[in-house]
């Protein structure tokens, strides 16, 4: 089963090149089938992760950035492949 893992943050006003070079700059412990970056409006930044998994498994996320580079709480969500 393929499980893709995203995890989107919205940087404070200004600070999207910075949050984008930090989520660059994050290592996993474990290496995904694939890793991709994107970035958007308003100076978000989004990170999508697959791995070769089961969607229940314990699998490596990035973590919170420090409190002055986000203007909120990161946002995780976890999707199955289907057919």
């Amino acid at each position: 089963m393929t499980v893709a893992l995203m995890w989107e943050a919205r940087a404070v006003a200004g600070r999207g090149a910075d949050l984008l070079a930090w989520a660059r700059a994050q290592h996993l412990a474990g290496t995904p089938l694939r890793r991709e970056t994107f970035r958007a409006p308003q100076d978000r930044v989004l990170v999508i992760t697959w791995w070769d998994a089961a969607y229940d498994a314990d699998l490596p996320e990035l973590p919170e950035p420090d409190g002055t580079l986000v203007g909120r709480p990161v946002h995780r969500w976890r999707f199955e492949a289907v057919d």
